[in-house]
């Protein structure tokens, strides 16, 4: 260990790794897509250690890499290849430090898991309703640093919604609290709506102050089939006109999507006898019963089986039934990996254009790469779609697929910004999209994002390269 290290090591509580062997589980992202260096991994165990390392790392020229679970799909938490900076992760910030029931709020650090942050509002009767598919390994910093979506927000928002307070190490290693459980603070600039989807470029979140709900009553899923993207959207509105709030997730996936779930999860079982080129997963909540809730969701079925938005349904009928419909639109991503590469998208749009979107694109994908398979799903209830390719099943290789990555993503997202979308909706830039983030951008909005940077990050030591070029 140098001198360096060991003055470091001397400046707050925790672990520091510095062997290779044990860097190198945070050296390599989730997709094994990047693979960096790093002088040493800090691990502190309270918000003034995170201070002790950023100041450390400041006085001394070296780049933070805020890290939480590690489980980011754009590369914003891997070091560079240069080696000249330091993994900083906050997986050691576990404590849960208060909990409302009264307030409907939770204070928790960094490092609670997504999971363990569920499980906790549970006990204490309250949902918290962040649902992602790494919520056993990804971190509430991490969610909060890259705003997180997941499969409600169409219900409750996504994780800046869910945010009412912050705690923060800036850039020049100071403590900002502003962990303040107010629905209201009308008291100048919102520093919380800052930190919160910067990826680590501003200051470290140590802590937060989130949002509670009461616990539903009673969970139903439909597994639904339907003609077209253009009739989920009309099952959508009448879905949203007849239950209102008790709608909590709207999900859309096609064929393809199923195809690969059933021949990469053993246990996968379709609920419906025929296949349909689309289904619709969505989930009803209930504050009265689990009856109530069925009754409700029958209800808009058949009104919509009589309007000839849908073809056939599957309600489930239990605990067992509910996870078992949930479990094939959470098994899409790995099975689309299991399958071999992937050209992924995560896009955003007008719920209302999505349906002209998937027809113009797919048209467009066929013109000009016959062949490729379109494994589309998403959260149609709010607009987000996760637009794949996966190359045919014979007659190209990983890498002629993989030099089509480039072009193919210049076409889908040059569709995406025609359409007024956003080519992330919920993985963030990192560097995976930052280079192509900045094309679509006006020269304005550049130039107030990077005035902000310079003015909270002025050495640019808080994960340089990512986010902004």
């Amino acid at each position: 260990m140098s001198m360096d290290l060991a003055e470091l090591r001397a400046a707050f509580q925790g672990r520091l790794l510095a062997e290779p062997e044990a860097m190198a589980p945070h050296l390599t992202d989730w997709r094994r897509k990047w693979t960096g260096q790093a002088l040493a991994v800090a691990q502190p165990d309270t918000t003034e250690g995170v201070a002790a390392v950023v100041r450390w790392c400041r006085a001394h020229g070296v780049a933070v890499v805020p890290q939480g679970g590690n489980t980011g799909l754009s590369g914003g938490a891997t070091p560079s290849a240069t080696g000249h900076s330091l993994v900083l992760s906050t997986t050691r910030l576990q404590r849960i430090r208060a909990l409302d029931t009264v307030g409907q709020t939770v204070t928790a650090e960094a490092g609670v898991t997504l999971q363990q942050l569920q499980d906790a509002a549970r006990e204490a009767g309250r949902l918290f309703p962040l649902s992602l598919a790494a919520q056993g390994t990804c971190t509430i910093g991490g969610n909060l640093a890259t705003n997180a979506g997941g499969v409600q927000v169409l219900r409750y928002g996504n994780a800046r919604e869910l945010c009412l307070g912050l705690e923060v190490v800036t850039a020049e290693g100071e403590v900002w609290n502003g962990l303040r459980p107010l629905r209201k603070d009308n008291t100048g600039y919102a520093l919380r709506d800052l930190f919160i989807g910067s990826e680590g470029t501003l200051g470290v979140i140590t802590a937060a102050v989130l949002k509670l709900f009461p616990l539903p009553a009673a969970q139903v899923a439909a597994f639904v089939a339907v003609p077209s993207p253009a009739a989920a959207l009309a099952l959508l509105a009448l879905a949203q006109e007849r239950l209102a709030s008790e709608l909590t997730a709207f999900e859309l996936m096609s064929d393809t999507c199923l195809q690969l779930v059933e021949q990469h999860v053993p246990t996968a079982r379709r609920p419906l006898a025929e296949p349909s080129p689309w289904s619709v997963l969505l989930e009803v909540s209930s504050a009265q019963s689990e009856q109530a809730a069925t009754q409700a969701l029958e209800a808009l079925l058949e009104a919509a089986l009589d309007a000839g938005h849908v073809t056939d349904a599957a309600v489930s009928s239990s605990l067992a039934q509910f996870r078992s419909l949930w479990a094939l639109r959470e098994d899409i991503s790995e099975s689309q990996g299991a399958a071999g590469p992937t050209i992924k998208h995560d896009i955003a749009l007008p719920i209302a254009q999505v349906p002209a979107f998937i027809a113009q694109t797919d048209a467009l994908l066929a013109q000009h790469y016959p062949g490729l398979r379109l494994v589309v799903f998403g959260h149609l209830g709010d607009g987000n779609l996760h637009y794949n390719l996966s190359p045919p099943v014979q007659g190209m290789s990983r890498e002629a697929f993989t030099a089509l990555e480039a072009p193919i993503n210049r076409l889908v997202h040059d569709a995406v910004h025609a359409a007024g979308g956003s080519i992330s909706a919920e993985h963030g830039l990192g560097v995976l999209r930052r280079d192509e983030s900045a094309r679509y951008k006006s020269a304005l909005e550049l130039r107030l994002m990077h005035a902000i940077k310079q003015a909270l990050d002025p050495l640019n030591h808080m994960n340089p390269g990512k986010l902004l070029g």
